[in-house]
């Protein structure tokens, strides 16, 4: 069953085995492994419900509007040597995985073996890791983009990376089943063919009679001593203004807001006091775009928004993947000011669009503004995370170049394209790093888990120190940054963290 809280009249108290916060990847895996045992769930989203068939008929900016988070305007703040960073996340039962591009690539084997040894996780070495992803690509029906769902500017691209690097392009497995190539896998699928949790997995979840309440911001996890007992917090309307009140009492309470809010309900539990880490430690794989223009029409809209990727150079702490976001979109970043804008705008036919993810180190921190919803993210990157800016801009740049475009339209705040004899007198090391247009949709790591309340804020059954029946269960709990999209990795350690709560908390 799913309650619209803008649609319910009065106050809600409701009773349950395990109340979940946060509807997202996370949160909707919990809630599906518990029902599916035999416990009463109920799953309070802070956003609205809108089914994937209607997200499909929406127009980009109405998507925006609706079903991103602060319609896709959240920022971290770059501290020193860093740029702003865009960071964009879903609002509504689905959470983020309704604006993803529908990657799910597995962790690579070197980041589990870190957390295996480096962070003293053994239940997150390879192969013990290994059932919990190959559960969660079945419940996703992952596949493997196929060739021909390339578009022309992906084909180009891969060309250019065979001949710059010797190295071929990947295909991308994703959570699509009949993919037609719409482009438009972050604003809703016309064709229904991406499969976001709330059509893959929380069908499950409600066949087993779990509760979604949508409109339903939670302010306060409730405490009886160490023991969380419920939530409490407030229904919404359309407009997200309070109308109502909710209360949730439970056995066990599971928070799956996301690494940028679940801070915040936390210092509010007290949790804050037994580890300084809440809120800190965040790692957001900063990205970047590269646009290029080639002498003849490609249309690069022709064919699946992701479709393939490169780990050719994950070692060196970059991962690069295909993107073409609507054609309007694209048109309205091409850079210059009236008459030199409409006629760049005008060759969006001929533009290519691939992005550089930077595997970064643990730098941002969320904080708490009194009297505001969201939080103030700040982010500084070290000087090993710094390095990589260029380094992912010039590789970028000359496999485009070496696959024969006229120029490429750097992420530079304000620049001009450059032909590829202008791109070689370009200094990116010496460019301040405000300069730079940096993005992210990975935000991670502010709860994450450990062996010690020195450097983690849960253990490794996904507990936060010294609570009892209360539990982490999203991106806010990975360890590292992991190089990749990390929808499946977030819904693994999910899953992991849900059989620990059925167990009763025992470890394994």
């Amino acid at each position: 069953m799913i309650t619209r809280g803008r649609h319910t009249e009065g106050d809600l108290v409701l009773d349950a085995d395990v109340v979940i916060i946060g509807s997202g990847a996370g949160g909707t895996t919990v809630a599906a492994e518990c029902a599916a045992a035999g416990r009463s769930v109920i799953v309070l989203e802070e956003g609205g419900y809108i089914s994937a068939a209607e997200h499909g008929q929406m127009r980009p900016s109405e998507s925006l509007r609706h079903v991103w988070r602060d319609g896709g305007m959240s920022f971290a703040v770059g501290l020193g040597d860093t740029p702003m960073i865009n960071v964009t996340m879903g609002k509504g039962v689905g959470g983020s995985s309704s604006v993803t591009g529908g990657v799910c690539l597995r962790p690579p084997e070197h980041v589990l073996d870190r957390w295996a040894h480096a962070c003293g996780l053994p239940e997150l070495a390879p192969l013990a890791f290994e059932p919990y992803l190959a559960a969660v690509e079945r419940m996703l029906q992952v596949s493997l983009v196929p060739e021909h769902l390339r578009s022309r500017g992906v084909v180009l691209f891969g060309e250019g990376l065979e001949k710059a690097h010797g190295h071929q392009l990947e295909a991308l497995p994703r959570n699509t089943v009949g993919c037609q190539g719409a482009g438009q896998c972050n604003f809703g699928c016309p064709n229904h063919a991406k499969l976001p949790v709330d059509v893959s997995v929380l069908p499950r979840a409600l066949e087993h009679h779990a509760h979604v309440v949508a409109d339903a911001l939670v302010e306060r996890i409730t405490f009886s001593g160490r023991r969380a007992t419920g939530v409490v917090g407030r229904l919404l309307d359309a407009a997200g203004k309070p109308r109502g009140t909710i209360t949730v009492h439970a056995k066990d309470v599971v928070l799956a807001a996301g690494a940028w809010h679940d801070p915040l309900l936390l210092r509010k539990t007290g949790v804050a006091k037994t580890t300084r880490q809440v809120g800190r430690n965040m790692t957001l794989h900063p990205s970047f775009r590269m646009v290029a223009r080639f002498d003849e029409p490609i249309r690069g809209w022709e064919g699946a928004l992701q479709s393939a990727f490169s780990s050719a150079f994950m070692k060196e702490g970059l991962t690069l993947v295909a993107l073409f976001i609507p054609p309007g979109m694209v048109a309205a970043t091409m850079p210059g000011v009236g008459p030199a804008h409409a006629r760049r705008a005008a060759e969006v036919d001929r533009v290519s669009v691939f992005g550089g993810l930077v595997h970064d180190e643990a730098g941002g921190v969320v904080h708490h503004v009194p009297f505001m919803r969201e939080p103030l993210v700040t982010y500084r990157m070290g000087k090993e995370t710094r390095a990589l800016i260029p380094k992912v801009i010039r590789t970028m740049a000359g496999i485009y170049f070496a696959a024969g475009a006229r120029e490429v339209y750097l992420p530079i705040l304000g620049s001009e394209p450059v032909t590829a004899d202008q791109f070689m007198n370009v200094d990116l090391e010496t460019l301040p790093g405000r300069r730079f247009e940096c993005t992210s949709q990975h935000p991670m790591g502010t709860c994450r888990m450990g062996v010690d309340a020195k450097t983690a804020v849960v253990d490794a059954r996904g507990r936060p120190w010294d609570t009892e029946g209360l539990w982490i269960a999203d991106s806010s709990i990975v360890p590292t940054s992991l190089g990749v999209n990390p929808q499946v990795t977030v819904m693994a350690m999910a899953l992991r963290v849900a059989h620990k709560l059925l167990d009763g908390g025992r470890a394994r």
